[in-house]
């Protein structure tokens, strides 16, 4: 019997060795850093090499942290999020009056646009090698109105970028990059992986070959004129079979899948251009995956 308990112990411990280290997946709020982690990563991108060459870990709904589990995808602040080296930032955003709200649907998520570019101006004056790429997503009935509203908050601001030209990491370091789709016409063009009810999940396998499929898409699109980006997220909240599957429960499967997903091209010299990845609740074990394709 004591033997027998023994074993079990010994594989427990195992097991929690070789894997509870690991945080592909992350919803606990309270962000804890290891002493060596590397904040300003993007010390280490040469200056020449343009935006569009790049592999971005980002966030998903990026101010989502409120309304329950169908309408939360993230745990960490914004604060957090960026020193744990996410890089684009996704904002749906609600004009009223003159002030610009962070919604998620019709959540208000405790945050104005201009809460965030003080947030991200803050860290950028800590960390003057990094930029953080920005898309905005009017979610108000007068959406032409959002781009004059930005504007107007960033004014003449030398360290937003608003052009539409693709830049090289020399020229954004210490800056907000806006990215352009739709509506939301100021910054760099931006494109996206995403089919038809990409969001969608019922069955967590095909959203990994979904996500497969995008990510090939994106490789094949770097280094051009656009931003390319693939959401690995989704939801089954309006599916059958997938009603049970809040956008948490979606990133707990499909996170260590992704990241084990692209650790595969680590060998491949130069690794490959995967653009920006958007993700819900991701681990900085994951976030560092990322990050990493960027080197060899």
């Amino acid at each position: 019997m004591k033997s027998g308990l023994l074993f079990q112990f010994i594989l427990v411990s195992v097991t929690v060795f070789c894997h509870g280290n690991d945080q592909f997946f992350n919803d606990d709020a309270n962000l804890i850093l290891p002493g060596s982690y590397n904040i300003p990563w993007m010390a280490g991108v040469e200056d020449f090499r343009t935006l569009s060459l790049l592999t971005f870990p980002g966030a998903h709904d990026s101010m989502a942290l409120y309304g329950g589990p169908e309408a939360e995808h993230q745990a960490w602040s914004l604060k957090d999020q960026l020193r744990a080296g996410i890089r684009f930032l996704d904002l749906k955003v609600f004009g009223l009056g003159n002030t610009l709200y962070v919604m998620h649907g019709v959540m208000y998520q405790h945050s104005t646009l201009r809460d965030v570019i003080d947030t991200v101006q803050a860290f950028l004056s800590e960390f003057k090698t990094e930029a953080v790429l920005i898309r905005v997503q009017p979610e108000s009935f007068e959406k032409k109105t959002v781009n004059e509203m930005v504007q107007s908050l960033i004014g003449n601001d030398q360290n937003v970028w608003v052009n539409t030209a693709m830049p090289n990491m020399g020229q954004v370091r210490g800056k907000i990059v806006f990215l352009q789709k739709s509506t939301f016409t100021l910054g760099i063009p931006l494109i996206d992986t995403d089919g038809k009810h990409y969001n969608e999940v019922s069955d967590v396998k095909n959203k990994d070959k979904m996500i497969s499929k995008q990510l090939n898409q994106a490789t094949e699109a770097c280094g051009g004129d656009n931003a390319i980006l693939t959401d690995s997220t989704g939801t089954g909240f309006g599916t059958f079979w997938g009603m049970f599957l809040t956008p948490k429960r979606v990133a707990e499967k499909v996170n260590p899948w992704l990241n084990q997903y692209l650790r595969q091209f680590y060998p491949n010299q130069p690794r490959p251009c995967f653009g920006i990845i958007a993700m819900d609740f991701p681990g900085i074990d994951l976030i560092q995956t990322v990050i990493n394709l960027n080197y060899w």
